[in-house]
């Protein structure tokens, strides 16, 4: 096990009817006014705008507002964000929704305390130095933003899908009432289950270290996704289920996961935020049709891990049976596992390759994944 330090400030606030503190929490932390984020008008008609409006009255929160927010969220939204911030003399940022709510909540917290372009932060032009106070009541589990200081962004302009990680954006407080998510669709939870495991495998099987004890987190976190999942998609009321759901996506991405590993990447990711940013694929979506098709690709390079991964999981000694089975999974919940079900023609494949080459330069391992390894990983798909 390599060293490592392992930090993470933000308090969880998990359970029924929790949403209705938001605004005490908002007080014991001394913030007076907010700028509330949310999205296309969900929570106004679920009744969940006027808990949380009740709660930051009643503790004298006074706030803006900036809606709209999309599933690929949007640099232009996040400007707006700013701009509202900057002006109006917000001292915290409130998201209210899912992953893409709380990663626009942390860029205009970053964004609001910087006299440049936040857009500098993505591109490694600029370094976080200090961010608004964020804090987020979560509509969908799938990202862990809620428990970690990662914010991934699209630019609308150059199509490019980045991300910025400091625990400066870490939620202060973020609220999980399992309740709140029982209404995501069919299609959500499948994509939000493929997100939760991506997570986890991405490391799982790029790490030159990787202790046993990390590898036994990963599978216990992956098999509660796939055993819940199922439950819900049966019965989407089942408390107890979307509440073990919701635990098990946080563990995915709050640093507990790759804590004294060594030497992973995020190929995954790096390869699907082309989709979502040339095709507007959603995330989840995107990563079912990539994770078969890399790990198709990549299974030579770490054929002991495939192997256990296979037998832990799916009960096979055979590291083929592991891939076969986790497409197959992903086909049942109702995922896309081919670019044709996401609409993406073979023709943009040289297009998406030397998009997500881009990211993987920036994120420091352009050489392991040239433009023509990633067409390959692509021609799998």
């Amino acid at each position: 096990m390599n060293n490592f330090t392992y930090y993470n400030p933000t308090k969880i606030e998990f359970g029924k009817e929790k949403e209705n503190n938001i605004g005490e929490y908002l007080e014991q932390s001394g913030i007076k006014k907010v700028l509330l984020v949310y999205g296309g008008g969900s929570i106004k008609k679920n009744g969940l705008y006027d808990k949380i409006i009740i709660s930051l009255n009643k503790n004298n929160i006074a706030f803006e507002e900036l809606s709209g927010v999309v599933s690929n969220p949007l640099l232009s939204k996040v400007n707006e964000g700013i701009e509202i911030a900057k002006n109006t003399n917000i001292e915290a940022i409130l998201g209210v929704g899912g992953g893409s709510v709380a990663d626009s909540a942390k860029a205009i917290a970053v964004g609001a305390k910087y006299d440049g372009d936040v857009w500098d932060f993505f591109i490694n032009k600029a370094t976080i130095s200090e961010a608004l106070p964020v804090f987020t009541v979560m509509t969908l589990s799938a990202t862990a933003s809620e428990m970690n200081g990662n914010s991934v962004v699209m630019n609308d302009i150059t199509k490019q899908k980045y991300s910025i990680a400091s625990v400066l954006v870490n939620p202060v407080v973020s609220v999980i009432n399992p309740e709140l998510m029982a209404t995501v669709s069919p299609e959500y939870l499948a994509y939000s289950a493929v997100d939760v495991i991506s997570h986890c495998i991405e490391v799982y099987f790029t790490a030159s270290v990787h202790p046993n004890f990390n590898s036994r987190i990963v599978e216990s976190i992956i098999k509660t996704v796939m055993q819940t999942t199922e439950i819900l998609i049966e019965n989407p009321n089942d408390y107890d289920a979307r509440a073990e759901f919701a635990w098990a996506a946080i563990q995915g991405l709050n640093g507990l996961t790759p804590a004294g590993t060594g030497g992973g990447s995020f190929p995954n990711h790096m390869i699907e935020h082309s989709l979502s940013a040339l095709f507007n694929v959603p995330h989840g979506a995107g990563l079912a049709v990539v994770i078969p098709a890399w790990m198709k690709w990549y299974k030579v390079q770490n054929i002991p891990q495939f192997k256990r991964f296979s037998k832990e999981i799916f009960n096979s000694e055979d590291e083929n049976v592991g891939i076969e089975k986790l497409e197959n999974w992903f086909s049942k919940i109702g995922a896309p596992v081919t670019l044709k079900e996401v609409n993406i023609p073979r023709e943009s494949i040289e297009e998406l390759a030397i998009n997500a080459n881009e990211l993987a330069n920036l994120w420091g391992f352009g050489a392991l994944y040239p433009t023509g390894s990633i067409i390959e990983i692509l021609e799998k798909a």
